[in-house]
């Protein structure tokens, strides 16, 4: 008969109560004081993973944190650290908060999603196989996640991105019904945005006209979009022009990479006298803002170069049409063989053209022409006297000699 004892390395994980399995933020003291009868009466394997540390410093109270869009457990590595932890994570506002258990009123980290570059999957291999790793990339450096399976990472990339960039992912593989609740996240976020700088201008559109051609590097975006969009894209430009805050100015943001980036922001303003200037120690007067971009250009010997990011078009023409037997509606894709062509006409001719056949006349006769009536100035018929050919010349010469020579014979 099987000791007693032994029977506790026996795993019965399957009788356990999903706030007892492992790693649930369930710490082994809890395990040991729960009763026999929330096991069902089978004895288990009393496993939890160690609780975080408490970190020493100051943490918010949850009640304070911005509204709550997602949360659940992560493994979390930030740039400074060797191992993974696992923290209860909540996405509350535009930030990451981290917990030791999901009980915890204290967060112990926070990661504020403003210094947002890249979110990419990490495919290298975990101990656990089902689980799936993200890297999100910041402006101080990478933070790696791993959530517990590819639908959780699916979800995770899906809150996140609509936290960022205000809109939903159509490129993540989602149910119609977590699309509707990245909707309502989005319209959440942006009326708390509204609600927190409600006089902040907005910026775009420019309160004043621009003078002259806009250069293809200007964005309607904000001073911390165009740092973002500068980040992402290094191969596309590192100097782009953007609206200013106050609505009445222009701004040009330039990125260049020191141990890290380094941004630069240069306000530019139009002259009431037409034009514009770079306010700087010395300021630059320019004609048109073309001539801003070459300033720039020329001031730092071809270092800084305009942002030119190439906006994806489609290749073919797609069209949306109902079906007439169940009315569903289906998106289809218009054929991409040429329309044939109508046929051409030939061109009209002119009645009194050279080219119809009635108006040609012949090629006029290189012979002379002598006219039967005397001519005269008062006599309308005059003689014809075309350039005689080389060939009537010389007939003309041995004629005319021929007739010398006869009459001095005759003589």
């Amino acid at each position: 008969m099987t000791p007693r004892h032994s029977r506790l390395h026996q795993p019965a994980v399957g009788l356990l109560p999903r706030h007892y399995l492992i790693g649930e933020g369930v710490s082994v003291p809890e395990l040991l004081s729960a009763p026999l009868s929330s096991f069902g009466g089978q004895p288990a394997t009393l496993m939890a993973a160690a609780p975080v540390r408490q970190r020493s410093g100051p943490g918010g109270q949850r009640a304070q944190l911005p509204p709550c869009y997602y949360e659940g457990y992560l493994e979390k590595r930030g740039p400074k650290e060797k191992a993974s932890r696992r923290l209860w994570t909540c996405l509350c506002g535009n930030s990451l908060y981290f917990f030791n258990n999901a009980k915890d009123t204290h967060y112990v980290e926070k990661l504020d999603l403003s210094g947002f570059v890249s979110l990419k999957d990490d495919c290298s291999r975990d101990r656990n196989l089902e689980a799936a790793r993200l890297i999100l990339q910041m402006k101080d450096g990478e933070t790696k996640l791993t959530a517990p399976n590819l639908e959780s990472r699916e979800l995770w990339k899906g809150f996140l991105y609509s936290v960022i960039d205000l809109n939903v992912p159509s490129y993540l593989t989602l149910l119609p019904g977590q699309l509707q609740m990245l909707q309502e996240v989005v319209d959440k976020e942006r009326a708390r945005r509204r609600s927190r700088n409600p006089a902040r201008a907005p910026p775009s559109p420019l309160s004043v006209p621009l003078v002259g051609e806009i250069p293809p590097c200007f964005r309607p975006v904000s001073r911390t979009e165009a740092e973002v969009l500068l980040e992402r894209h290094p191969d596309c430009g590192n100097m782009l022009l953007r609206p200013g805050r106050d609505g009445c100015s222009l701004a040009v943001t330039t990125r260049q990479d020191l141990n890290g980036s380094v941004f630069r922001h240069y306000r530019v303003t139009q002259r009431d006298q037409g034009g514009y200037v770079i306010d700087v120690e010395n300021p630059i007067p320019c004609a048109t803002l073309h001539e801003v971009i070459d300033a720039l250009v020329e001031k730092t010997a071809g270092t800084l170069q305009p942002f030119l990011l190439e906006e994806p078009y489609e290749e073919n023409i797609t069209y949306v049409s109902a079906n007439d037997e169940n009315g569903e509606r289906i998106l289809h894709t218009a054929p991409s063989s040429p329309l044939p062509r109508a046929p051409v006409l030939p061109p009209k001719q002119d009645r009194w053209s050279s080219s119809s056949p009635l108006s040609r006349s012949p090629a006029p006769d290189r012979r002379i022409l002598t006219s039967p009536v005397p001519a005269s100035p008062s006599n309308p018929m005059r003689r014809l006297i075309l350039s005689p050919s080389p060939l009537t010349q010389t007939l003309n010469e041995e004629l005319k000699m021929k007739l010398e020579k006869r009459r001095a014979s005759q003589e």
